[in-house]
């Protein structure tokens, strides 16, 4: 099958990322108002709701892009030869594009403002190694399983991430597109824009450290990396 251009990919990416933040964001906004008070109930709402779009997304997006989502995600899959670099930018590009798209879409569901700057603190050592640990687990599901048996790929992102909501400080953002696109919704998902900077810094480094260990663990991962969520269909007829 012919790969898609790289416009189709890009939009993919794009589409994508905001229905993931749509989801991310709309989840929280109708947890929190159906949760009572409960911030327990409405972050198990919230996770399950999140975990369950990304396996949905993956699996119907990712035979087109890879099904990324998320710049480390994008940059780790150039380092390692499944993307080209000149790719990277119109990758990124485009999901931190739908992000903002996402958040947007999820305000209008609910009739709120388009964005408006979220108050919500998340800063601080504990929260920014959580993200490193969110961001370095994520890449590890996804070099460890992807290559070795991709077609469990989807669920395990989403198993992933529906558990780090739980497991880190930071309710695991693990993913700079998504960061920013937090910033501009003072809703249960929202924050500060002040602290997104220190949550990207601690993204890049775990999904640095992930990649790096597993060039390791992995030797022959390079030689194998046509993809790093789902391989695309190019890959899979190569």
């Amino acid at each position: 099958m012919q790969r898609p251009d790289l416009t189709r990919r890009a939009v993919a990416e794009a589409l994508g990322t905001a229905l993931l933040l749509a989801t991310v964001v709309g989840s929280g906004i109708m947890a929190e108002g159906l949760a009572g008070g409960n911030v327990a109930v409405a972050l198990l709402a919230n996770a399950i709701a999140t975990g369950a779009a990304l396996v949905a997304l993956i699996l119907t997006l990712g035979p087109i892009s890879g099904a990324h989502f998320n710049p480390v995600v994008t940059v780790a899959d150039a380092s390692q030869g499944g993307l080209p670099w000149r790719d990277v930018p119109p990758y990124v590009l485009a999901q931190v594009a739908g992000a903002f798209a996402g958040v947007a879409a999820a305000h209008a569901m609910f009739n709120l403002p388009v964005f408006f700057v979220s108050a919500h603190v998340r800063t601080g050592l504990s929260q920014w190694f959580s993200e490193f640990v969110a961001t370095f687990g994520l890449l590890a599901v996804i070099w460890g399983c992807s290559r070795q048996r991709s077609e469990a790929a989807p669920f395990a992102v989403g198993a992933y991430i529906t558990a780090a909501y739980w497991f880190t400080a930071s309710t695991s953002f693990a993913n700079p597109a998504v960061t920013v696109a937090r910033a501009a919704t003072d809703t249960f998902a929202g924050i500060r824009p002040i602290d997104t900077l220190g949550f990207v810094v601690a993204q890049i480094a775990g999904a640095a450290a992930a990649t790096g260990f597993f060039r390791w663990l992995v030797p022959s991962l390079p030689q194998r990396a046509s993809d790093v969520v789902v391989p695309r269909e190019e890959a899979r007829t190569a």
